[in-house]
């Protein structure tokens, strides 16, 4: 398809790009800048990349750059690889999720969201993996993102960080992962992590938005993983506008932990790694008065000739260890299981 063909030549050229396609969508868009210069964020209507904490807030504005689009033929499935990891992370993220369960028995905060970074020694076809990406993963916010001085990331994120049409907003509470399947059914450590979210989210903004509206928590399915999930929506005001709620919004709880603060201290003195764009945001910013944003989860990095694969969980007081392993592990297959090898 043309689309894939001028991504591999802007890739050839090293100029920055993104191409996406919105959940249950089959429009793809895409957006060439023009130069190579890193465009810093301040509110210019774009397609924003902001990283977790640390890094450069990137946009590529669409004034004065090309957006084209158009729709998704039948793509044809390739078939991935199973890529093994460089070392076993076990004992290593296990040691790490004790140590935040024991910060939470300190009342350091109620809950902590602990990452890894799981890495590939392997090169993979860019083009051909993102299809495969974009095939598999139709509810989900599927994108490529290339800028020569940032990197190349993909993925396909379960999760909104907000949606914002004229001066109403909706966003959501996502927590809580097990393996999918048709009687899923949810332990108390799950709901109590998902409503910790929406608690955060409601308390935030129920003072400075009119007509707030919480829905239940559902479970709803992304690749081959179940979570739980409200929707949460309003009015903004005068007083408190898009930006105001984006900087209120990230992190959330549902990538840093409870009290914030706290837990992203926690996770920067910890982790032992520096997660980039893993858990900030991107999406369309202030196109045509709307606001299209999610969280940068279920993503990948590629680095040279290896390729990053960056996932975490919530840990809170009834966390296990060795669950929690498991929990990035069956999250790392997302990617993983998309993966096309390099062909030379």
């Amino acid at each position: 398809m043309q689309v894939f063909e001028e991504i591999q030549v802007f890739l050839s050229q090293l100029k920055p790009f993104v191409c996406y396609v919105k959940p249950n969508e089959t429009v793809w868009s895409l957006l060439v800048q023009q130069n190579d210069e890193i465009i810093e964020f301040s509110n210019q209507a774009g397609f924003v990349f902001m990283p977790f904490h640390q890094g450069k807030q990137v946009v590529i504005p669409f004034e004065g750059n090309k957006f084209s689009q158009g729709n998704l033929e039948n793509l044809e499935q390739k078939s991935a690889e199973n890529f093994t990891s460089e070392s076993n992370q076990k004992e290593a993220f296990e040691n790490l999720v004790f140590k935040g369960i024991v910060a939470i028995g300190n009342n350091e905060f109620q809950k902590v969201v602990l990452s890894r970074k799981i890495v590939l020694k392997e090169e993979i076809s860019i083009i051909e993996t993102f299809q495969n990406l974009i095939s598999t993963y139709p509810t989900a916010f599927r994108y490529l993102f290339f800028h020569p001085k940032i990197g190349l990331w993909m993925g396909a994120t379960p999760e909104q960080l907000v949606k914002i049409n004229q001066n109403q907003f909706e966003t959501v509470a996502l927590a809580g992962t097990q393996l999918y399947s048709e009687n899923v059914v949810w332990a108390t450590k799950e709901i109590e992590e998902q409503q910790f979210v929406t608690d955060y989210i409601v308390a935030k903004v129920k003072d400075k938005v009119n007509q707030l509206i919480v829905s239940d928590a559902k479970t709803v399915k992304a690749g081959n993983l179940a979570h739980l999930k409200s929707f949460i929506s309003g009015e903004l005001t005068a007083d408190f506008q898009a930006n105001d709620l984006i900087k209120t919004l990230h992190p959330t709880p549902a990538v840093c932990g409870l009290p914030k603060e706290n837990a992203i201290d926690f996770i920067l003195k910890n982790e032992g790694y520096n997660r980039k764009y893993y858990a900030g945001f991107l999406g369309e910013y202030n196109k045509d008065n709307q606001t299209d944003l999610f969280v940068n989860l279920r993503c990948l990095e590629v680095e040279n000739d290896v390729v990053n694969i960056y996932v975490g969980c919530g840990i809170t007081k009834d966390s296990n260890p060795e669950k929690e392993f498991v929990e990035t592990e069956n999250k790392s297959m997302t990617m993983r299981n998309i993966l096309v090898s390099k062909t030379f």
